[in-house]
């Protein structure tokens, strides 16, 4: 079992910039598939990336490749999105989210068992 908590949301302009943490308990953070997950207030959550084990193997959805990074260091059991280039649509609460899996990176929240409780991100235009 893994309990997750997300940090880094916050107020930003449209253009800037953002780095979102997600601690995460437990020695076996490194055997789980990390993915971030956003939902905008009246819509259903979405995904936004995924990666694997080791961190070498990344997914993204279409409306943030190019702008957004996903990473982790499993040797301080950390998650990461690096979000530049922000958008107003960009506006959602954030989920961290593990699923025990080394590989398989799902695209939907029912794919993943575990959750941090959000954070925050208001892109301003």
């Amino acid at each position: 079992q893994v309990q997750l908590v997300e940090s880094g949301g916050g107020l930003v302009q449209a253009g800037g910039s953002l780095r979102l943490s997600c601690a995460a308990s437990g020695r076996t953070f490194s055997r789980y598939v990390m993915g971030w997950f956003r939902q905008a207030p009246g819509q259903e959550r979405e995904f936004v990336a995924a990666v694997t084990w080791r961190g070498d193997t990344t997914d993204y959805a279409d409306s943030v490749k190019g702008r957004f990074t996903i990473s982790r260091d499993n040797a301080k059991n950390m998650l990461y999105l690096q979000m530049n280039n922000l958008k107003p649509d960009d506006t959602a609460v954030y989920y961290c989210a593990a699923v025990p899996s080394l590989w398989a990176m799902g695209v939907t929240p029912e794919n993943y068992d575990y959750w941090g409780q959000g954070t925050q991100v208001t892109v301003s235009s």
